[in-house]
């Protein structure tokens, strides 16, 4: 989990505590992003209504048994697709929460055009990268019009810095100065 290593750039980025425990007791309204915490990642979805999300899958096919079937935890085939399915079910055991955390920075479009875009991708199939095109990309670029991922930035900071040993934390630096420079 990112927090522990970016505290204070999870605390900016976030604006609240990550220490996560259950948020079943939030209403999350039309157009919010989800965060559902999968034990080292983070996995993300747009809320539609009706308890339903719209979120980034395996292909049908791919899947595993439980929540895990509701995210890419890694995707060798660099395929994924666009699925609704019921708050719950995207969530399994897992904790989530309500994290439109990118509101300050970036102007989130309307709900109705949130979840219109949102369910007008359901069923299509997508092109995956942990990096450059993962499912917090995926959210985000519904949410403000702009594909943003700070998980992915850590990863490829932290992927690059294996070319370059000793640099993992001005790489990793590198990507939370990234994030807040984006417009």
């Amino acid at each position: 989990m990112y927090c522990s290593c970016f505290q204070t750039v999870c605390f900016k980025v976030k604006h609240v505590s990550c220490l996560f425990s259950s948020k079943s007791e939030q209403t999350p309204e039309p157009g919010d992003l989800i965060e559902i915490l999968r034990g080292g990642y983070q996995h993300w979805a747009v809320y539609v209504g009706d308890d339903d999300v719209v979120h980034v899958t395996l292909p049908p096919g791919d899947e595993v048994s439980g929540a895990a079937s509701s995210s890419l935890r890694s995707a060798p085939n660099e395929k994924a697709m666009v699925r609704k399915q019921k708050l719950q079910e995207a969530v399994g055991d897992s904790k989530w929460e309500i994290s439109n955390s990118l509101d300050k920075m970036y102007r989130p479009r309307s709900p109705r055009i949130i979840v219109e875009e949102a369910l007008r991708q359901v069923g299509k199939r997508m092109e995956y990268s942990v990096t450059r095109k993962n499912c917090e990309h995926f959210a985000t670029k519904l949410r403000y019009g702009k594909a943003v991922s700070f998980q992915g930035m850590v990863v490829d900071a932290a992927t690059a810095s294996l070319y370059r040993p000793g640099k993992l934390p001005m790489a990793l630096a590198n990507a939370a100065v990234e994030l807040f420079r984006r417009p």
